[in-house]
């Protein structure tokens, strides 16, 4: 069973850095703040690389150290002032707090230099580390969570809107194609057998390499803590097992930043913007990016009373600006993070969490008493539904933020529960764009036949019925042979999204050739129009992705627009019937993991890794392995982790990432666990300290 931290061995009291078979470091120290730095000395030794491009990235200094590609990312950054506000937030956090991240990030400083001797991305571009600033954290946390929201889908909705008319309104209904979503479920405690209670899940994200989480193990007299942390942030901020009690978060689908349509007028270098009673001054100031291998680029950074200006629209040469709850509260929910980790109960999570502000997740937490919950953290400003679906007219108070947030739901379980992005009793009316119910449903109905949790990661049956539905409505008579029987093949398909299987993969190909006829009708072609905004948001204002990604909702809402998809199906199977044979699903659905492209022995890894994986799953499977259909059949995003928090005893708890715990290619621990991952398998988690190998510290000079 599991003991608290305070009865460890004096083996285990010494502080520093252990680790697992399988890299996983196990951090004891004396005080919080020494054990937050700890943290930040594993992480600069594990994902040195990772972590500094992380940290220019919210200082917009990427280019300077890559090169022209990343200009688009720095001039994002500079204009939406991510690294001023995470300054901002940082100085308003509470003493305690600010203190144990000063310690992070000066733990990050005390390896870096060391982590980076084994990172080959340095020596490629040619540069060293930098330091770390005290709010380097949040800056890194920002990064991450900037895109998570449905800001630059707002972006798509205006397009949809002004190239299709209002008939196409909720045509696009989906998650966000480069957003983030996770499958969470809780089984409480069986009286009968004595069994706690167990939350399991995997969140769903880009699969970055190294990946976005770092398993971590956190022990002090005050708490021993075991979770995911991202790389370059202190804590256990979404997914951790305390012994006595533990949690895991999914997106909630929440919309809860806005974008507002903003007249500028000049008046030599001063900026005015148009109010509701005349123009008004917004600060303005310019910036220059430094460019690896070119010049240097100019960036007018303007801020209105909504927000920094972001991009402008093209087409009616209006500027466009962001308006956060971080950048309007100078909070982001960092204090939140000293007393999640201190949590012994379901009561003391939901009380840490009332300090989060964003992203909105969906939160599941269970204790060893049995107790389950369900309830949602961060804010969601009341405004205008308006401000909800599209850029809105800042110069107009109806749509200005009241001040307010919307209260936030909590709800007792007493079965077992299932978040999965869907649209929700508890979260409906805080947002707008949800995932398919697919996920969320396949989730119930295996574990109402007491299907294990590993049972559940590796589900790989698709709900394919809006698409199979257009294709036993075709008319078979009016076919070729080889199209018919291939519709025929797919009727009797399975539906399982395995690797291994043939029918998958003709169904995949069917389900692109549409995608892309679609893409083409004459009713879907005014949305190839050129776009009105920057090059960033491509991956959700690219119309062949945007109908890939909603391929479902597209299909069974074109009667709207007075389409029939009939002969749209009809030529795309065809395509697939007379066209080379598709082959196996794991051939076309490779795995791509998304990675700066500066290393040579990082490039040979990922081609290495594309040969010997097959992947399973896709999309709407629980398995939710995604790829684009019509785009790519490649695999970018899926399960960054999966766990198993077992409350019984939490020895017996489980958890995996696709790649490894280091970030180098030439560590043992860069890709060991990614066989398992592929097969759906996890490690043990490991909790007697005695099975851990000290890390040896560097000697002093």
């Amino acid at each position: 069973m599991w003991e608290p931290a305070a009865s460890c061995t004096p083996h285990a009291r010494t502080a520093g850095i252990r680790r697992d078979a399988w890299g996983v470091a196990h951090l004891w120290a004396d005080t919080v703040d020494e054990l937050a730095r700890l943290q930040g000395r594993a992480a600069a030794l594990d994902r040195a690389w990772q972590i500094e491009v992380e940290r220019w990235r919210s200082e917009g200094r990427l280019a300077q150290h890559v090169g022209p590609a990343e200009v688009g990312w720095d001039r994002f950054a500079r204009r939406a002032r991510l690294d001023d506000t995470a300054r901002r937030c940082f100085v308003r956090l509470d003493p305690t707090t600010r203190r144990w991240v000063a310690a992070y990030a000066q733990g990050v400083n005390d390896r870096l230099a060391e982590g980076a001797a084994g990172a080959p991305e340095f020596a490629a571009v040619g540069c060293a580390p930098g330091r770390w600033r005290p709010w380097s954290p949040l800056g890194v946390f920002l990064v991450q969570h900037v895109l998570f929201s449905t800001f630059p889908n707002k972006l798509w909705h205006a397009h949809v809107a002004a190239t299709l008319g209002p008939a196409a309104a909720g045509l696009f209904s989906a998650d966000p194609p480069a957003g983030s979503g996770s499958n969470a479920w809780a089984v409480p405690a069986d009286p009968a057998t004595g069994r706690g209670p167990v939350i399991a899940g995997d969140p769903h994200r880009i699969l970055e390499l190294p990946g976005i989480y770092h398993q971590v193990r956190l022990a002090c007299p005050e708490f021993d803590v075991l979770g995911f942390a991202f790389p370059g942030v202190p804590g256990l901020p979404h997914f951790g097992h305390a012994g006595e009690v533990a949690w895991a978060v999914t997106n909630a689908m929440a919309d809860y930043q806005d974008l507002y349509r903003e007249r500028l007028r000049r008046d030599g270098d001063r900026v005015l913007v148009r109010e509701a009673d005349g123009w008004g001054p917004a600060r303005r100031h310019v910036e220059h990016i430094r460019v690896r291998g070119g010049d240097p680029v100019q960036v007018e950074v303007i801020e209105t009373p909504r927000g920094p200006v972001v991009d402008e629209d093209r087409h009616t040469g209006e500027a466009i600006s962001l308006r956060t709850p971080a950048r309007v509260e100078q909070r982001l929910g960092f204090d939140a993070l000293l007393p999640l980790l201190r949590s012994r109960t379901v009561d003391d999570v939901a009380t840490a969490l009332r300090r989060w502000v964003e992203p909105v997740n969906s939160v599941l937490v269970a204790d060893r008493s049995g107790a389950v919950a369900q309830f949602v953290a961060g804010l969601v400003p009341v405004r205008d539904e308006r401000c909800r679906r599209e850029p809105v007219p800042g110069w107009e108070p109806r749509y200005h933020w009241t001040g307010e947030y919307a209260p936030m739901p909590r709800t007792a379980v007493t079965g077992p529960a299932v978040c999965a992005n869907d649209r929700r009793p508890d979260v409906a009316a805080l947002g707008v764009d949800f995932a398919p119910p697919h996920r969320a449903r396949r989730i119930r109905t295996l574990l109402a036949a007491g299907a294990e949790p590993s049972t559940v990661h590796a589900d790989d049956r698709l709900d394919a019925a809006v698409l199979r539905g257009a294709l036993d409505r075709l008319d078979a008579a009016a076919l070729s042979a080889p199209a018919r029987a291939l519709r025929d093949r797919l009727a009797a398909w399975d539906g399982r999204m395995r690797a291994d299987s043939t029918d998958a993969g003709a169904f995949a190909a069917w389900r692109a050739a549409l995608a892309r006829g679609l893409h083409e009708h004459p009713r879907l072609r005014p949305l190839r129009a050129e776009g009105a905004y920057d090059e960033l948001f491509a991956a959700w204002t690219n119309p062949l992705g945007r109908i890939g990604h909603a391929l479902d909702a597209v299909v069974a809402g074109l009667d709207r627009l007075g389409v029939d998809v009939g002969p749209v199906a009809a030529a795309a199977l065809e395509e697939v019937a007379h066209g080379d044979p598709p082959g196996t699903w794991g051939r076309r659905h490779v795995l791509h993991p998304v990675h700066l492209s500066v290393a040579k022995e990082v490039d040979i890894a990922v081609e290495e890794m594309r040969e010997r994986v097959a992947l399973s799953g896709d999309a709407d499977c629980v398995l939710a392995t995604s790829s684009v259909p019509g785009l790519s059949d490649a695999c970018w995003r899926g399960p960054v982790a999966r766990y198993v928090w077992d409350l019984t005893d939490r020895a017996d708890s489980r958890w995996v990432v696709p790649f490894g715990a280091s970030g180098s290619p030439d560590d043992p621990h860069f890709d060991d666990q990614l066989p398992l991952w592929t097969a759906g398998e996890l490690i043990p988690v490991v909790t007697d300290w005695e099975q851990l190998t000290p890390e040896q510290e560097p000697r002093k000079p």
